[in-house]
């Protein structure tokens, strides 16, 4: 039993000696010696450009802060805002059909037949059937049908972009798959 004691003390002696601080200060010095060693390369900054001054050869044009090039430009911008305006202003004056004041998302696509050799879409809004043809406008964006086919039904919208220009888009209702 007492030789058992003798070897478990000698082992933690051993133990104990080798958590010394001489492998520390290995180390320490082998990380002195790597950061000595390295030089950091920093590559030359060039030299500023000269600058040249240009002589300014636009003296005898148009200066563009002038009132003349404001007129200019304030004529193109009417032109281009009445002819913009061409595309919503009949859509502005005829009477509104019951498919527009529903959004078109709250529309679904859900048939289409063939009445008089013409193509009609069956839309359903608010669980009620409505046929849709030809030139029929739907949605609250001036949406006018322009096509139907059996899978969907494609617009042509009018809205404003970011500007508060007026510009085409094309919009379509595809088939939706029958909920249970």
């Amino acid at each position: 039993m007492t030789l058992h004691r003798v070897l478990i003390a000698l082992s933690l002696i051993g133990i104990l000696s080798a958590c010394g601080a001489s492998s520390e200060d290995d180390i320490r010095q082998w990380m002195v010696e790597e950061r000595n060693q390295t030089r950091p390369k920093v590559a030359p900054i060039p030299a500023p450009k000269q600058f040249k001054p240009e002589a300014y050869t636009n003296a005898t044009a148009m200066e563009p802060f002038s009132n003349q090039k404001l007129t200019q430009a304030l004529k193109r911008d009417s032109a281009q805002v009445a002819a913009n305006g061409a595309l919503v202003a009949p859509e502005l004056a005829r009477r509104k059909e019951p498919m527009e004041s529903f959004p078109l998302d709250s529309m679904a696509l859900v048939g289409s037949i063939t009445k008089a050799s013409q193509p009609v879409a069956l839309v359903k809004v608010d669980n009620l059937l409505y046929q849709v043809k030809l030139g029929s406008y739907l949605g609250q964006n001036f949406g006018r049908v322009v096509k139907i086919s059996e899978t969907e039904v494609t617009l042509r919208e009018i809205v404003q972009d970011a500007v508060g220009e007026w510009i085409e888009r094309v919009a379509t209702l595809q088939l939706q798959e029958r909920s249970k």
